[in-house]
């Protein structure tokens, strides 16, 4: 095709960059979903929505071996979550928690109500209205995701959000959702928790299953079949964005430590075979010094390397420009969801990049810090899709609704310009409605 959208994103940029070079490329392009995938969710959500909890139990069964009396976490079980727990552990999720929770409600202070006269006697004015339910969903699946639970609950409860409810696949063996999990989807501030996972929660979540009430937004990330679920029930329901496999881009020349750089890719690579992490460089023997970095690391004490190899095969891209303004533009065109910068200039492409989710400045500062615990928010834009938008925030959860108070001065100004517009557009009920009150004063 020829579509330049229809191309991965970083083959895009060496396309645009002609001085570009690949000392690696990727083996294989962005999933899309597949006709049978989309098939198989609609299947799901459509059996969720005519037979309700019946069919949520069927396919918890089928996918998790999960069918308990009540998918309801009671108050015991969440007690001995927390006991089973370990001390130190809870007291990190509490420390991770206390910073989304400090950052959301900064974020949050910045935002105010807004009531201005813009015409003598006319009124105008906004007001920040949270939503009034939300369904976190938070991943099991590979590992337990614990910072998913605060990521979104804690956002959404420092938004104002009433009622927020929490689902999690069960973990393996038929013993409810993983205890340190539980814990913080229970510290985070949920109000109710259910075992469900996957298609069945977010089908439960947006069309209500008995005890479970209806939402009006989902939010949180999960695989692709939790992806497809979110793009099919937009509309009928809000969501945060459509988040693919995760990308890292690191941004660093000469000066870098090589292998830290290394350890950061493949950090970013044990999420899954399919994580995107690509390295730009204005430096050729930089650029090899971390690939060969990565492959020391992969032969020898990488402790994920059955994942994080297949996605350094299949994901990775190592992309040498002529100087840092070309470095610049081939990062704003991938659009990464995380991008990391370690250069002699820090501040150069902080000041100039307008493409990415979240970004880390300096060696001191790592993606694994914003996707665990220092309060930035983990949920972000993938697939380029950071063109457009940020990721999740306090303000995703706030609708800015609008508002006008009219007196008689401010009739005698508007209405012969709605009643001239309403005329013109043949809109002859619209010009009524405004000469009435023209009338009137």
């Amino acid at each position: 095709m020829n579509d330049k959208r229809s191309m991965p994103r970083a083959a895009l940029s060496s396309n645009t960059c002609k001085m570009a070079k690949h000392l690696k490329r990727a083996a294989q392009g962005p999933e899309s979903a597949s006709p049978e995938l989309r098939e198989t969710v609609a299947g799901i959500i459509e059996e969720v929505r005519q037979d309700g909890m019946s069919a949520v139990r069927k396919y918890s069964k089928r996918f998790d071996d999960w069918n308990p009396d009540s998918f309801r976490v009671d108050a015991q079980t969440i007690e001995r979550a927390a006991r089973e727990t370990p001390e130190e552990l809870r007291a990190s999720i509490d420390f991770a928690r206390g910073q989304v929770l400090g950052f959301a409600n900064k974020q949050r202070e910045t935002l105010r109500d807004l009531e201005v006269e813009t015409l003598p006697g006319v009124i105008l004015g906004h007001k920040l209205i949270p939503v009034n339910a939300v369904g976190c969903y938070v991943p099991g699946g590979r590992y337990p995701l614990i910072a998913s639970a605060i990521m979104t609950i804690t956002t959404a409860k420092a938004a104002g959000v009433k009622r927020v409810i929490a689902c999690a696949p069960a973990a393996k063996g038929g013993a409810g959702i993983h205890p340190a999990q539980l814990y913080a989807m229970a510290a985070a501030g949920a109000d109710e928790i259910y075992s469900i996972g996957g298609v069945q929660a977010l089908s439960a979540m947006t069309c209500g299953v008995e005890e479970i009430l209806p939402v009006d937004m989902v939010v949180g990330a999960g695989n692709a079949y939790v992806a497809e679920a979110k793009r099919q029930l937009f509309g009928q329901v809000g969501i945060d964005l459509l988040a693919g496999p995760t990308e890292a881009l690191i941004i660093a020349d000469d000066t870098a430590d090589a292998r830290l750089v290394a350890a950061d890719l493949l950090g970013q690579a044990e999420h899954g075979p399919t994580s995107q992490v690509i390295l730009v460089t204005d430096s050729d023997p930089f650029g090899q010094r971390v690939i060969q970095e990565v492959e020391e690391w992969l032969a020898g004490t990488w402790p994920t390397a059955d994942v994080s190899k297949q996605a350094w095969h299949n994901r990775a891209e190592v992309i040498v420009c002529s100087d840092r303004e070309e470095m610049l533009r081939v990062a704003d065109e991938i659009a990464s969801e995380h991008v990391e910068i370690q250069t002699s200039d820090n501040d150069y492409f902080f000041d100039r990049l307008t493409n990415y989710g979240s970004m880390f400045i300096g060696e001191r500062s790592t993606v694994a810090y914003g996707d665990k615990a220092i309060g930035t928010n983990h949920v972000l834009p993938t697939d380029g899709a950071a063109r457009y938008t940020g990721g999740l925030w306090v303000g995703k959860f706030l609708k800015t609704v609008t508002y006008q108070k009219v007196s008689a001065s401010g009739t005698r100004l508007v209405a012969p310009h709605v009643a001239a517009i309403c005329d013109a557009e043949m809109m002859a009920g619209h010009a009524i409605t405004a000469r009435m009150r023209l009338e009137r004063e």
